[in-house]
């Protein structure tokens, strides 16, 4: 079989697509990855045997300057996404959602190629919700989505949400030595994903600084690149034992080593942290219709996360959390024990077997 595989250009669109890739690259299919053309994407690893790029695109429904040069950019990458389906011949197109996956996923409907799309989050994309009615099939991360979108529940299909294959648990004194940590502390990892977060960064950074306890913990902070400069210098001032990365290829040490984590939650690191099992502080981004807030709350009713909304995010707020949950060893152990009630999914492998069957 010939997979065109078309996706987004963070993190949490890439990784799950080529998750997929990697599966069905060893089943024997012949997969095409295309990705929207980002200067970030250099510090995402990508594995898969063939890529193309189509022009990345931004377009708004506000009507201004910036806005024309998009829809250009929009009109050049439905001619790019033509090319190449009409090159590549795939017997299926897989979309991971944004706009950039539209393109070819309308280009291979009118085609009448098989089509099937991926949603990550609980509520779903406002691409996806369109690409919905047209595609073949439906593959949601959390059976909550199903309640988002107008079609036939028969088209729907619950795979949970790939993950790349090197992300597996390792044991813990491995994970500490890779960062040269010690065992006896507590470890904090702070991620904002793929591309950072400066609001998370800043007020995690005057939270630990305010910290009375700074000598009992050890932090793993992945700031992006943005921040890298300002992080390195403040925390040179801290005197405490941190490791500072724009980004980290090797999350498995991190999230093997860690004993809480403050993130986003974004649909793939919800996901991570499901197989990791970490007591998190999440902090949903406030913006793109709430859907962050949606997948924290999966966690949060598992008692597994605590949600803080952004708007009341601060360096207090975040100590008071320091102070009740780093002191009790108990409370973060029954948080990490209850991810036991959450669904996990060997996602790559189910949702390969989807395609494969589309096609």
């Amino acid at each position: 079989m010939r997979v065109l595989i078309v996706t987004g250009s963070s993190g949490g669109h890439i990784f799950p697509a080529t998750a997929l890739a990697q599966v069905l690259e060893n089943s024997g299919s012949e997969t095409l990855l295309v990705l929207p053309q980002k200067s970030h994407l250099d510090k995402i690893p990508i594995a898969a045997e063939q890529i193309k790029y189509i022009t990345a695109v931004n377009l708004s429904l506000n009507l201004s300057s910036k806005n024309l040069f998009e829809l250009y950019y929009f009109l050049v990458s439905i001619w790019e996404s033509l090319r190449i389906i009409i090159k590549f011949k795939p017997d299926v197109v897989v979309g991971f959602g944004s706009l950039n996956t539209v393109a070819l996923i309308f280009w291979a409907w009118l085609f009448r190629v098989r089509t099937i799309i991926h949603e990550q989050n609980v509520i779903c994309g406002r691409a996806n919700r369109v690409l919905a009615k047209l595609v073949d099939r439906v593959a949601v991360s959390f059976s909550q989505t199903r309640e988002s979108l107008n079609i036939a529940p028969e088209k729907i299909v619950l795979t949970g949400n790939p993950l790349r294959g090197n992300l597996l648990r390792l044991d813990k004194k491995e994970a500490l030595d890779f960062f040269g940590f010690e065992k006896d502390k507590r470890t904090i990892l702070v991620t904002g994903g793929s591309q950072g977060s400066h609001r998370l960064n800043l007020v995690c950074l005057e939270a630990l600084s305010a910290y009375q306890k700074k000598d009992s913990l050890q932090i793993i902070h992945i700031c992006g690149v943005q921040d890298l400069n300002l992080l390195k210098n403040s925390y040179a001032s801290l005197g405490l034992a941190y490791k500072l990365f724009d980004f980290l290829p090797q999350m498995q040490y991190a999230y093997s080593a860690a004993d809480l984590i403050i993130c986003r939650s974004g649909a793939t690191t919800i996901a991570e942290l499901q197989r990791f099992q970490i007591p998190a502080v999440l902090i949903p981004y406030p913006f793109a219709y709430a859907h962050q807030l949606a997948n924290a709350q999966v966690l949060e009713k598992l008692k597994v996360a605590l949600i803080i909304q952004d708007q009341e995010f601060t360096p207090e707020k975040l100590n008071v959390v320091f102070t009740q949950l780093l002191a009790d060893s108990q409370k973060l152990e029954s948080m990490r024990q209850a991810y036991a009630d959450s669904q996990i999914f060997d996602a790559a492998e189910l949702l390969a077997k989807e395609v494969l069957a589309c096609g």
